[in-house]
């Protein structure tokens, strides 16, 4: 099945899959990256910190910017709520790369806390046409506007956190970066899960647990 059928399917919806960790939802999203050729660049661990460039997506409730993210459910493993996550809010698929960490944030809206997950994504491809196309922006940015933009704190250390494990070996143009693990996440096991998308977009303090 070839990705770009999956994006006639919405975004999941209701929270009876949901998982939580001894009363904490959680949460899981990616850092979609891609990788420009600049002549005025700082290296970083073998790249330059000005070749990189994050994919952000607006709020629905707002034009606030983060990266994406969502609710972690039970019949899907970590690695594809994420990659699920970030196909229905952003519109990209790629290569999901380690995990960045994990963040406790509390919700402004439901005054609960929540456990959050983040992965890096090189991103082979962007949809013209994905779920939440219709209530959310994307945009392309440098590591420091992202860092200016991002309006959630503990998306901003993991963005850190990326910028400092990134690592780029030798490659050709086409070639992924070395952080990334081999293979892109199953079309058949995305259709499968796309239909636990959630609005827990506002969120203050945040403590990194690992």
């Amino acid at each position: 099945m070839q990705i770009k059928k999956l994006v006639c399917l919405s975004s999941r919806t209701g929270r009876q899959l949901q998982r939580y960790n001894q009363g904490c939802r959680q949460v899981v999203g990616c850092i979609p990256y891609r990788i420009r050729k600049t002549s005025k660049s700082l290296p970083i661990h073998g790249t330059f910190i000005e070749d990189l460039e994050v994919l952000l997506i607006s709020s629905q409730k707002s034009p606030r910017m983060m990266f994406p993210k969502g609710g972690w459910e039970l019949d899907e493993d970590i690695e594809l709520a994420a990659s699920r996550e970030t196909l229905e809010e952003a519109g990209v698929t790629g290569m999901l790369g380690d995990k960045l960490g994990e963040w406790t944030f509390k919700s402004k809206s439901q005054e609960k806390y929540h456990e959050g997950s983040m992965f890096s994504l090189f991103v082979t491809e962007e949809l013209e046409v994905w779920p939440e196309k219709d209530v959310r922006q994307r945009v392309w940015m440098t590591v420091n506007e992202a860092r200016e933009k991002c309006s959630h704190s503990w998306m901003k250390e993991a963005l850190e956190a990326f910028v400092s494990q990134f690592t780029l070996g030798p490659r050709t143009e086409e070639e992924p970066p070395a952080s990334c693990r081999l293979g892109l996440c199953r079309s058949d096991e995305l259709r499968l899960s796309i239909g636990s998308q959630s609005t827990d977009e506002d969120v203050v303090d945040c403590y990194l647990i690992s």
